[in-house]
């Protein structure tokens, strides 16, 4: 696709004036785990699925495709343990439609991650095939039910996630073992099937419907929650039986809240963000923190309020996919030659979240992007601007505001320097304040 380059556009809209900027490090208080990969060991000993099994019995480990804090050593040392106990541990993605929707994708995801056949010392079945266990209703609407063919065939179950608030909706039951249960295990058919009826029927109830029959099928299922805290480490453990998962999962909902990663300002004119990625936030950017959801039949949050958000990339981790392109108003040539559109419309077809790959205004290059970022806000002043750039959504410790946002900075954050944006070729670049 061709986009307007610089001489084409250069004379559309005239340089702007820029604010100085403060570099800010934030570190409000926080819950945190030494070794949670001995917590996770030693809470396997209490689930009653493990216990019950025989030795040789195959477990299905299900992990995701999200960047949670030392997830290749907690998933590695789930399968030490075991295997110690004379059990076969098998690794089966649990991503849904991730990674293209391909084995080879959802391997290559687990790979990004860390976490390989033989880093975790054990096979990873990532067989895309499903089973469908059973056609249910959810309100007026009548869903399939799916679940993955590689982890029917094991003897027991363990999901392996974090515990965290959605990117679609709120409720009781968010992000956590039971989605994965349903959604990660259900491959790219049963994702497809539980987003089509919960966009109607709302997904908690979906969820729980979905949960109740793949309960009632499916061989013994438990799992390892794990909750982050603001800087994205581990602050809590504990293994979950699966009749338990619905019990549990909303007090461990409202522990990640608590210390749930966010920006200390309601209002914001511009956010510019560094980089989204599947491994960062299912919808690319967690939209808890800039404040969109972009869903049917799902408001938006009331906060933060951001006129504008300008996002520059892609991580190498997304491998291409560019979900939570759609969320930002303004992006960059750089970060369009990074899609990968088969892996992307891959996820947005099968999760319904069509607003989310769609393409902002595509600029040649930063400094031109936040030239009309800033012409777009309207009666822009320097003086009063409130802008503030992140590297990403879930790194929340560093970051950089406009000067008119230095007073408003909570007591845990502080200013470590002042600094001016300057431009190479186009490319953002911060500089000292002090330098000439």
């Amino acid at each position: 696709m061709d986009f307007p380059d610089r001489s084409a556009v250069e004379g559309l809209i005239e340089p702007q004036p820029l604010p100085t900027f403060a570099q800010v490090r934030y570190e409000p208080p926080a819950e945190r785990i030494e070794d949670p990969t001995a917590v996770a060991t030693a809470e396997l000993a209490d689930l009653d699925e493990l216990s019950s099994l025989e030795t040789g019995a195959t477990v299905a480990v299900g992990v995701g495709s999200r960047g949670i804090h030392a997830i290749d050593s907690i998933v590695e040392s789930v399968v030490s343990e075991l295997d110690e106990r004379g059990f076969d541990p098998v690794v089966v993605p649990a991503m849904g439609s991730h990674g293209g929707a391909t084995p080879a994708g959802q391997r290559e995801v687990l790979a990004a991650l860390g976490m390989t056949e033989e880093t975790l010392g054990a096979p990873i079945d990532a067989r895309m095939d499903t089973h469908e266990l059973d056609t249910v209703t959810v309100g007026e609407t009548s869903m399939a039910v799916h679940f993955s063919t590689a982890a029917l065939d094991a003897d027991a179950i363990l999901v392996v996630n974090r515990v965290k608030a959605h990117t679609n909706f709120t409720g009781p039951i968010e992000s956590g073992l039971s989605k994965m249960t349903v959604v990660g295990l259900g491959k790219q058919h049963g994702a497809k099937s539980f987003h089509s009826t919960a966009i109607k029927e709302g997904y908690v109830e979906t969820l729980e419907t979905a949960l109740e029959t793949v309960r009632a099928v499916v061989p013994p299922i438990a799992g390892v929650a794990l909750v982050e805290n603001f800087h994205e480490e581990i602050a809590h453990v504990e293994a979950v039986s699966g009749a338990s998962f619905v019990d549990r999962e909303p007090a461990l909902l409202e522990m990640a809240y608590d210390e749930m990663p966010t920006l200390p300002f309601d209002e914001i004119d511009l956010l510019v963000v560094d980089e989204l990625g599947k491994e960062i936030s299912g919808a690319g950017m967690d939209t808890n923190v800039i404040g969109r959801y972009r869903v049917l039949n799902a408001p938006d949050p009331e906060r933060p309020d951001i006129k504008l958000i300008y996002a520059r990339g892609l991580t190498e981790r997304t491998k291409g996919n560019g979900t939570g392109i759609g969320l930002a108003d303004i992006t960059r040539r750089r970060a369009i030659d990074q899609l990968d559109l088969q892996k992307t419309y891959a996820n947005a077809l099968t999760s319904g979240s069509l607003a989310k790959i769609q393409l902002p205004v595509v600029c040649p290059d930063d400094e031109f992007s936040i030239r009309t970022a800033l012409a777009a806000l309207g009666g822009y002043d320097p003086e009063t601007v409130r802008i503030v750039w992140i590297q990403n959504t879930q790194l929340l410790t560093e970051f950089r505001v406009s000067e008119p946002l230095v007073s408003e900075l909570p007591e845990s954050a502080r200013v470590q320097a002042r600094e001016t944006l300057a431009y190479e070729d186009g490319t953002a670049a911060f500089v000292s304040a002090d330098s000439d």
